[in-house]
């Protein structure tokens, strides 16, 4: 059944008691809806459970709505498991005398709706015999959903912008809130007012002055290097391919020359065999001609010290 059905249903099991069918918004999630007057909530309830085409057999939520000085509107949904179709029922309640019958004989899972609502908006449903307290402490005092029960973020700082959505002469829209602590744009320091605000230029302001920049010093250019700090003397570099001469050692003759000048290196003098001071150098390797290090060219043959040949009648003198 569509919505529109559904609410022509209810209303033809209800006459003749004068009752209003109308369609919710939401689009596809419409829903038929059906104001009762109070007498007959529980009638208009049990009408819509046992009626064969309804048969809205299972219970949403029960629950209200605040009106302020025309009452309260008790709101209740069923839907039909089977029909897939759903309906809303609702009935106005006086605020001077908030009371609706109970319909947990018809649902009992409304026990637990029925004790939020008596709890939130102070409602009271005859018949239903155990209206605990069920989300607040018990010493807790009036009725939170009510609109006229005082928040206590409202009183503790101002509240940005109108209080409740239908409340918007209060205000022009709500402001945007800004941190703690958080000063607003222009208040701050000696910065440039905003154009519009106090004309453009500098202008007073309130609170600690803007801190000072810090002198940086200037960033070199792409591509050059910045010279170092001098910390000493310390010696020049050579350029690129230029070998610094090194000292000469005591009781050497001249420098050499750097490399790259096309002087030849002079091959040090080797002592004969026999001559003072050989053993001295022998144990000392010097680079030659011949071959690094003394030794023989390839397909050379060695050479040595001529071989003493002993005198004749040396071995007889003895």
């Amino acid at each position: 059944m569509t919505p529109e059905e559904v609410g022509r249903r209810v209303v033809a099991l209800l006459a003749p008691v004068e009752a209003t069918a109308s369609v919710s918004g939401g689009q596809g999630y419409a829903r038929a809806t059906v104001d009762v007057p109070l007498a007959n909530w529980a009638d208009a309830v049990r009408a819509a459970r046992d009626d064969a085409e309804l048969e809205l057999d299972f219970l949403d939520w029960l629950s209200a709505v605040d009106e302020l000085a025309d009452g309260f509107d008790v709101v209740l949904h069923l839907w039909s498991v089977r029909h897939r179709h759903g309906l809303l029922l609702r009935t106005r309640v006086p605020r001077d005398t908030p009371v609706v019958a109970s319909v947990v004989d018809l649902f009992p899972g409304a026990a637990w709706h029925e004790r939020e609502t008596h709890e939130m908006f102070g409602i009271d449903f005859a018949g239903h015999g155990e209206l605990r307290p069920l989300l607040l402490p018990p010493e807790f005092e009036g009725h939170p959903l009510r609109k006229e029960f005082v928040l206590a973020s409202r009183v503790a700082k101002p509240w940005p912008g109108a209080k409740e959505p239908g409340e918007s002469e209060a205000g022009g829209g709500r402001r945007p809130v800004r941190p703690p602590g958080v000063p607003a744009p222009g208040e701050w320091g000696t910065t440039p007012t905003p154009a519009g605000a106090a004309g453009a230029g500098e202008g007073p302001r309130g609170g600690t002055p803007a801190r000072p920049a810090r002198e940086r010093p200037a960033r070199p250019a792409p591509g050059e290097r910045p010279a170092r700090p001098v910390s000493g003397d310390r010696p020049a570099r050579s350029a690129p391919g230029e070998r610094p001469a090194r000292p000469a050692a005591p009781g050497a003759g001249a420098a050499r020359p750097a490399a790259g000048e096309g002087e030849a290196r002079p091959a040090p003098e080797r002592p004969a065999s026999g001559e003072p001071g050989a053993g001295a150098d022998a144990g000392a390797p010097v680079a030659d001609e011949a071959g690094p290090l003394g030794r023989p060219l390839p397909g050379e043959r060695p050479t040595g010290p001529p071989r003493q040949e002993p005198e004749p009648g040396a071995a007889g003198e003895s």
